[in-house]
Formats: C-alpha cells, structure tokens, sequence
C-alpha cells in the first residue's frame, strides 16, 4: 500500500526478513510458541477446513498452504492478499500483523476472502512488548540527545484490536493475550535477538543518522539498572495478542435484539 501515512518501510522489512533467515531457526522461539497455541486452539473447533493457508512464509503448519505476500514481479513486499472472494475456510496469521500499514484494510481483505462461517485466527505482538527496551531506550535518547525517536514499533492492543475485527465484519471475535518474559544477559543480547527474528526498526520515521555508541551503553545502563533480576540478568516482555473471528453465516448465534429480555435489569438489582 502506498500512501503518506504509512508508519513501515516494507521494503526494510522484507530485507530485514531475507537477512534474517538462514538463522532464524535459532531465533524463532516466539514463532513456535505462538504457533502451538494457535494449534491448541484450532483443535477446539469442531470444523473441518477444506481450504486452509498461513499468510506468509515464515511459519508452517501441517496441512496448511502458506501463501507468499511478495508482488511475484519485483519481490517486494505487499499489503494486497491475493486469495479470490469465500475461498477459504481458515485463514492463519502468525506474528505479521504488528508490521502491516494499513491494517484494517488487510483485516477486511481477510475476511473477504473466508467462505460463510470460515474462521481467521491470529497470534500477533501486542501493546505491552518490550516495554523495557522502549523505555530505556527513550530516556538514554532524551539524555544523550536531547530528545526521542521511535525506535520500537507502537504495537495495538486488546481493545484496538477488538474494534478493527468488528470493523472488519468478523462475528464471535474473540481476543485475549499473554505475556512472555524471557532473560536475557544483557540489553545488547535481547536485541540480538530481535535482529534474529528478522525485527529490525523498519518505522519510516525511525533516526536515520549514525547512531552513538553511548546511547547504547546508556541505554544497557539503565535496563541492567530498572530491569534486572536477582541474578543479575535483564527481563524482557513479550505480549501476544490472539485474535478468533468468523465470516457471518446465517446460523451463528446473534444477539438478542435491544428491548427483547424478559427480567428486568431493575428489578434484578432490587434483591
């Protein structure tokens, strides 16, 4: 997608990607957690799925198609699924969403593309993910020069997300969340880390210029000094957020219409 607004060089991204592959497996710690529990709950759906697929390449289920997001001409990156309309049954996202521009526009493009009562499930980053990174970050950036860029992605949260599925037309959305905190030795191996999962800063508005090697040594300063734990090692959180929505069909459960109950809220209250 191309417009004025767009927060992610996707172009950086996929090159971030690319870099990041021969070794990801050795990064990817996130990926498989957040897959199993997608497994986990697609086991709880009493449904069989015909046409499947993972948006992207990265991740990988048995059984499911993975669909590659790349224009086929040039290898660049896309926000454009190319699936045609009521063509799946289940449609899976693992870990992309917090780097898509134009989100709800991607969200209605999935949902499109699912048959009446086909299902889109999703694990993605949420709101409170490497809170301590940003936050060192930030106040070493403020210290050593005067101010802050964004140097970790404004990942949505629970209740943002809930209102774009809604938007999206998705019924029975279901979304909840839970946070990993993993340890790492220090601030410098946390971001070695991120830079293996191919998660590099590819925000437009990121700082551009070279940046000091003090910032850094500030920035480890005072995550060792806010986020260490009793062995001397650094915390470092990771909230994922997972997402259950429906293509409507006619023999969903819907909501009762307004005015339609039959004990009164008042009475209720009054014993």
């Amino acid at each position: 997608m191309t417009n004025s607004t767009n927060l992610f060089n996707r172009d950086h991204l996929q090159l971030f990607h690319a870099r990041a592959k021969d070794k990801f497996s050795q990064h990817n710690f996130l990926f498989e957690w957040a897959r199993d529990q997608i497994k986990d709950r697609l086991s709880d759906i009493k449904q069989n799925f015909d046409q499947r697929l993972i948006l992207g390449n990265r991740v990988t289920i048995d059984g499911f198609q993975n669909i590659n997001l790349c224009n086929d001409n040039n290898n660049t990156p896309s926000e454009i699924i190319p699936l045609e309309p009521h063509s799946q049954d289940c449609i899976i996202s693992i870990l992309d969403l917090h780097s898509i521009n134009d989100l709800p526009n991607y969200m209605l493009q999935i949902r499109h593309a699912l048959r009446p009562d086909g299902v889109f499930m999703a694990a993605m980053f949420g709101g409170e993910t490497l809170h301590e990174l940003r936050s060192a970050m930030m106040q070493a950036e403020i210290e050593i020069m005067g101010g802050a860029s964004p140097r970790v992605y404004p990942f949505a949260d629970k209740q943002q997300m809930g209102n774009l599925m809604q938007r999206a037309g998705f019924t029975l959305p279901v979304i909840d969340s839970e946070i990993i905190r993993t340890s790492y030795q220090t601030m410098f191996n946390l971001i070695g880390d991120v830079r293996g999962m191919g998660e590099n800063n590819a925000l437009k508005s990121r700082y551009k210029a070279l940046t000091p090697a003090s910032l850094f040594a500030r920035a480890a300063e005072l995550y060792q000094h806010n986020f260490a734990e009793a062995d001397g090692r650094v915390t470092a959180s990771f909230e994922i957020i997972f997402l259950i929505g429906w293509a409507p069909h006619h023999t969903q459960q819907q909501p009762q219409k307004r005015g339609s109950a039959q004990i009164s809220l008042a009475d209720h209250l009054k014993n």
